[in-house]
């Protein structure tokens, strides 16, 4: 009985959040609800919610999630610095005279935002409000222009550094220990966010590889979708020199931020400081740190970190509730009932996890369904890092894919009308295709993913 209200409670959430009520007091009042309604009928022990002071506690005091308005911070300086307008100019005149050039550097432009904000809605719309006018102005087709837009603005749930990686590194590091526990190892492994960073490189740079070559194939066999302006067919012979003096600035960015983590000289949290300075360095080289500035960053950074971390506090009461009913033994035992073992508990995991992603963004998923998954998942021996990537390019997907990924609703609401939603889908089609062909590749050689770690941390 108990296992059937836990799940009852979990379908009560999305009637609500249907309706329209903020996540984290949907998440908790729902759960305090049912907590009340559970202690009534004598099937759930209010001892279960004396753990949650210390579960806030644990919140306020974890340095890993001191990172996330710190890289809130560097991104919101960084879109306020206009470093994505300088970047989009001179990509575009140094591409300009090939064909699809606009496409690739609006792609390339994108992977350097998505590792220097790692926001996936701030560079979904802020490369639309730069980059959707101009490519239409040149003759673009409408749903090559959106596709690229939304592909390469959701770049930032897979290339580090990024929030979606630092939330889920802290909690597959706690389920992962969860999952030793449960199997009688009393030293448990650890994994970090550095471990999710180096894992997520590799796939992140094979998704923008076949991203670049899917437009060049386009450009090829369909060149009326993608012409060269008359304005670019002869660049200016310094656009290299241009576009190197524009990338210097935001790749040392990246490189102290990644550098410091992969090479083992600072934390996340640490490095996540010095790319928070850095971007004020930048905004101060360009002018643009002024107090107005200031201020709005600020005030951004505060309103994204209380969302997350609201949302973290409502999803803790809601998974002791869950637990109090037993429905993480529910969630497991129907994973080990399924056919196929690991490799059907996987796929029915990454199904629902996909369905969850047109309701729910990633920091919801994150917090509420990988703590109940995920230690069962590890305990059927997965590693830790690949299962992590696996689950941000599935979330990555589910962001694209028609008619609810929130991407499509990001540049639906800075899109002209003349582009309509209906070639918003066509366009994003073929990247949803090359999304779940790197996660096949994932499936197939896992290594993929943890090559990397094992080669930066095998010392």
């Amino acid at each position: 009985m108990n296992g059937e209200i836990a799940l009852l409670m979990f379908a009560a959430v999305f009637v609500v959040l249907l309706a329209g009520y903020p996540v984290a007091f949907s998440l908790a009042g729902t759960a305090l609800w049912f907590a009340l309604l559970g202690s009534w009928l004598g099937s759930f022990d209010f001892a279960f919610l004396q753990a949650l002071p210390n579960r806030l506690f644990g919140i306020m005091t974890n340095e890993t999630l001191m990172a996330v308005p710190l890289f809130v911070f560097m991104g919101v300086m960084l879109e306020r610095s206009r470093i994505a307008e300088n970047l989009l100019e001179t990509m575009s005149a140094l591409f300009g005279r090939l064909r699809g050039g606009l496409g690739i550097s609006v792609t390339l432009v994108g992977m350097l935002l998505a590792a220097s904000t790692g926001i996936v809605g701030a560079t979904v719309v802020t490369m639309g409000l730069l980059s959707l006018p101009t490519m239409l102005k040149r003759g673009y087709d409408p749903g090559v222009a959106a596709g690229t837009i939304c592909a390469s603005g959701t770049l930032g749930q897979i290339i580090p550094p990024s929030i979606v990686l630092v939330l889920l590194g802290d909690v597959l590091s706690a389920a992962y220990q969860q999952a030793q526990l449960d199997q009688g190892i009393y030293s448990p492994e650890t994994v970090s966010v550095g471990d999710l960073f180096a894992g997520a490189l590799i796939p992140g740079l094979l998704l923008v590889g076949l991203y670049l070559i899917y437009l060049l194939l386009l450009a090829r066999w369909r060149p009326d979708t993608m012409p060269i302006a008359a304005d670019q067919s002869a660049a200016p012979a310094h656009s290299g020199l241009a576009a190197l003096h524009a990338l210097v600035a935001p790749l040392l960015l990246i490189l102290a931020v990644l550098g410091s983590i992969l090479g083992g000289l600072a934390t996340p949290t640490e490095a996540a400081s010095v790319g928070a300075v850095g971007a004020m360095l930048l905004a101060a080289s360009r002018g643009q740190l002024k107090t107005s500035v200031l201020r709005d960053v600020v005030r951004s950074t505060l309103e994204v970190s209380s969302m997350v971390f609201l949302i973290l506090i409502g999803a803790s009461v809601f998974s002791l509730v869950f637990r109090g009913f037993g429905g993480d033994e529910l969630i497991e035992q129907l994973l080990l009932q399924l056919p196929g073992g690991v490799i059907g508990a996987m796929l029915v995991v990454m199904l629902v996890m996909f369905l969850l992603g047109f309701v729910l963004d990633f920091i919801e998923i994150t917090f509420v369904v990988v703590p109940i998954v995920g230690p069962i998942l590890l305990a059927m021996g997965l590693d830790p890092v690949w299962l992590g990537i696996m689950i941000a390019i599935n979330l990555q997907t589910s962001f694209l894919t028609p008619p609810f990924g929130f991407a499509l609703f990001y540049l639906r609401g800075v899109a002209p009308a003349e582009v309509t939603t209906a070639s918003i889908y066509r366009g994003v089609a073929p990247f949803i295709f090359i999304q779940l062909m790197v996660l096949v590749l994932l499936s197939l050689w896992p290594a993929l993913a943890t090559w990397l770690p094992q080669q930066v941390y095998s010392g």
